[in-house]
């Protein structure tokens, strides 16, 4: 009993450190976390140690035992640790050996690993060699995603908007713009909208970056298009997550034929499925929100993740496409913000927060590529309008793009709640069996043992009611039968239609 007795008193006394001042716009919840979390991750606090108790930490720090009691629950949300009411509160994480000698982004260790030194050669713009990669030749057209009401159902709700707010915040800007502006575009984006990026993702994602890093575009899809372009061959393989996102197979297999789909596993992407692919090149992941399942990617795996990567010499396309709402606890911190060897690109959109027609998303890349990203763009010629990117930048900037997100974030979370009161009236005495409903726009549901699943789908087409089986997102593995609903899109009306149907799926 005496050693872990030992090992206790040595990680309660570490939290007496001398602490980080809080940094501009940091919450105190958010202090509190990241002071732990930093902690756990430099290995002051090991795996197994136990933490001080809530009310000690809060009269250690002098903040309010309510704020530690919330950021221990979004350490234990994340993976960092573990514990139960009563049984105190343990690091849980798991970290590679390898992350303690890069250390955490921004400690002023160098990226390590094959190909951290240099980008590839397509990607090297200065250098004048080729900044796009030539397509491949496909067999054939890519099978067309299957979308309408069942994706419609999970993006954002347009109505939600402050569409007057925007008409001003465009007027101000056409008024404000100069000839010199509208003649000389950056490819990269409105260096002001990458500046107000860079802030937000600190604030709310824990990345370390700057407004060199951030690239501006019309979305997620975009991104992952133009790293494909940038960072492919023909030759190349890309792990995809199985099931995954619909748009990923047809995105990369325009470069390269070569794409495995990775099972995932009930944390997400398998690191241990994808160490038996040799030469993968890129991966994409979403480890906030699994799509579709919705899982979250625990720490311990988010850490395995990048060491692999470095080790590897893979690149990462973190499609970090919804975790702005997060309905039961603060966001997670994003996977780049781990990246000490800066292997991940991380990818946003505003089109999921604010309308999906705005078409203005954003990268935040290693800054070995940002110059082959600025070439790329400038090539290919996509760009968003600056008038728009100006407005979204004075947006950000004033509080609009917070006041909306909290206002949209409680209406979808209205809606999730309602979807599952149905939930468990469908099923009744059956346990409910559902994930990724806590984040995002939509959720999986597990249909007890016997359910039809197949005749609800089939009456949801007939009605136009947009629910979509798991099995659509499958490649090569074979899943029990899951239903996604999307709700954050879903007016009144549409949630009487959803919930008609599962009554009448009940009954039968």
């Amino acid at each position: 009993m005496s050693k872990p007795l030992v090992r206790d008193a040595r990680l309660e006394s570490s939290l007496d450190l001398p602490v980080d001042p809080p940094r501009a716009g940091e919450s105190r919840q958010a202090w509190v976390y990241r002071q732990i979390r930093e902690r756990i991750l430099r290995g002051v606090l090991p795996s197994g140690g136990r933490l001080p108790s809530t009310r000690d930490l809060a009269a250690r720090w002098h903040v309010a035992r309510s704020t530690v009691e919330a950021a221990y629950d979004q350490l234990r949300g994340e993976g960092y640790t573990a514990g139960t009411v009563g049984s105190g509160t343990y690091v849980a994480a798991v970290i590679p050996d390898n992350f303690f000698r890069r250390g955490l982004p921004g400690d002023g260790g160098a990226a390590s690993g094959p190909g951290a030194a240099a980008a590839p050669a397509r990607a090297r713009a200065e250098a004048g060699g080729q900044a796009v990669a030539a397509p491949v030749e496909a067999a054939g057209p890519p099978p067309a995603p299957r979308r309408e009401a069942a994706f419609m159902a999970r993006s954002a709700d347009a109505s939600l908007f402050p569409m007057e707010t925007w008409r001003k915040g465009l007027m101000a800007s056409a008024q404000r713009v100069t000839p010199a502006q509208l003649a000389h575009e950056d490819p990269l984006g409105w260096y002001p909208l990458r500046e107000q990026i860079a802030r937000y993702l600190g604030a709310a994602r824990g990345i370390a970056c700057d407004a060199g890093q951030v690239v501006v575009l019309t979305g997620i899809r975009d991104g992952l298009d133009l790293s494909a372009r940038l960072l492919l061959t023909p030759q190349d393989k890309v792990l995809v997550e199985d099931p995954g996102y619909l748009n990923a197979e047809p995105l990369f297999s325009q470069y390269t034929r070569r794409i495995v789909p990775i099972a995932i596993d009930e944390h997400g992407f398998s690191v241990a499925r994808a160490r038996r692919q040799r030469g993968a090149r890129l991966a994409h992941v979403t480890p906030a929100h699994q799509s579709p399942t919705g899982v979250t990617m625990p720490v311990s795996r988010r850490l395995e993740l990048l060491d692999w990567a470095a080790q590897t010499g893979c690149w990462i396309l973190d499609d970090d496409y919804d975790s702005e709402f997060s309905y039961d606890g603060a966001p997670l911190a994003a996977l780049k913000s781990l990246d000490g060897a800066d292997r991940v690109l991380h990818f946003g959109s505003f089109n999921k927060t604010l309308f999906n027609a705005l078409r203005i998303g954003y990268a935040v890349v290693p800054r070995s590529l940002a110059p082959a990203f600025a070439r790329a763009l400038y090539v290919t010629g996509r760009s968003c309008s600056v008038i728009e990117q100006m407005t979204l930048a004075a947006f950000l900037e004033d509080g609009g793009f917070a006041r909306h997100v909290r206002k949209a974030r409680s209406v979808y979370a209205g809606r999730r709640d309602r979807v599952m009161a149905m939930l468990r009236e469908t099923v009744g005495k059956a346990p409910l069996r559902v994930s990724g409903e806590q984040t995002g726009f939509h959720l999986v549901w597990w249909p007890p043992s016997g359910f039809d699943v197949a005749a609800l789908l089939a009456r949801a087409r007939e009605r136009g009611v947009g629910i979509q089986p798991v099995a659509d997102f499958c490649r090569r593995v074979s899943w029990p039968d899951g239903v996604v609903i999307g709700y954050s899109a879903r007016q009144d009306a549409d949630l009487d239609r959803l919930e008609a149907l599962l009554r009448e799926a009940a009954r039968r």
